[in-house]
């Protein structure tokens, strides 16, 4: 972890739907070259708290910043322009698309000349940049004219995460990127977060499977009915003591 100021700040957000209050004056701050668990039962408030980051939703109060300056999302967009890239559970990939074509989907290379003009892409420069991209953030993939839909599961989140670490400046959020894989193909997308935070970048990690928010992560957050109830370093944390913070059976020091 560096010593720079923070990349992200959560400065008493909160947030609520009709009577449910979602999200209580919760605080967090997080720098660069840093991997964050963000942890709690359901209904803790973790999917609003990415919404917000991500720019899907507004708090109803508090501040976002963003490397230092006050950020006011009107769109996802803003935040990925900021540097925030956000993965969601089904990896936001297109199946039936090269894994070049996703890599810079929205991002496509146009061919010199003319041709570009026209609207024509370089397919074979996106094809190859990606390859060396991603084997730069860790990924191993097969031949890059293999669509996504041949891709193991495993392999899919790692090719998400790795266009999500290659696009982004700051902050990558990922939730529940292993879910439903198996420990290989777990392994694999671990290797990537890992590989994020060697390239500087924070990576706020949400998932419900302990062990590897345990492995992989320098702090754990947890969330209890849209407060913060805990922020320690990961080393002061077992899988059993972080499952009963969570389930609120004993109390959180300090609380």
């Amino acid at each position: 972890m560096t010593e720079q100021g923070p990349v992200l700040e959560l400065d008493g957000i909160s947030a609520s739907y009709g009577s449910v209050q979602a999200l209580d004056d919760v605080s967090l701050v997080a720098h660069a070259g840093e991997v964050i668990g963000l942890v709690g039962d359901n209904g803790a408030g973790k999917s609003t708290l990415i919404k917000i980051i991500s720019g899907v939703q507004s708090p109803d109060s508090g501040r976002v910043v963003v490397d230092g300056e006050e950020r006011h999302w009107r769109s996802p967009h803003d935040a990925m322009q900021a540097g925030i890239e956000t993965l969601y559970q089904d990896s936001s990939l297109a199946p039936h698309l090269s894994i070049g074509s996703n890599i810079f989907l929205g991002r496509e290379i146009r061919r010199g000349g003319l041709l570009g003009r026209l609207g024509f892409l370089d397919q074979r420069s996106m094809e190859r940049k990606a390859l060396e991209e991603l084997e730069n953030v860790g990924v191993t993939v097969p031949l890059s004219r293999r669509t996504v839909s041949q891709l193991s599961g495993g392999q899919r989140q790692a090719v998400a995460i790795g266009r999500a670490v290659l696009w982004s400046q700051h902050v990558i959020v990922l939730d529940e990127p292993t879910n439903h894989l198996g420990a290989r193909q777990s392994q694999e997308v671990l290797h990537v977060i890992r590989r994020a935070r060697e390239r500087g970048l924070c990576v706020i990690f949400v998932s419900h499977t302990l062990p590897h928010v345990i492995e992989v992560t320098d702090r754990i957050v947890v969330l209890r009915l849209g407060r913060v109830v805990r922020d320690a370093p990961t080393s002061q944390y077992t899988v059993e003591s972080l499952l009963a913070t969570i389930t609120g059976l004993v109390a959180a020091p300090g609380s």
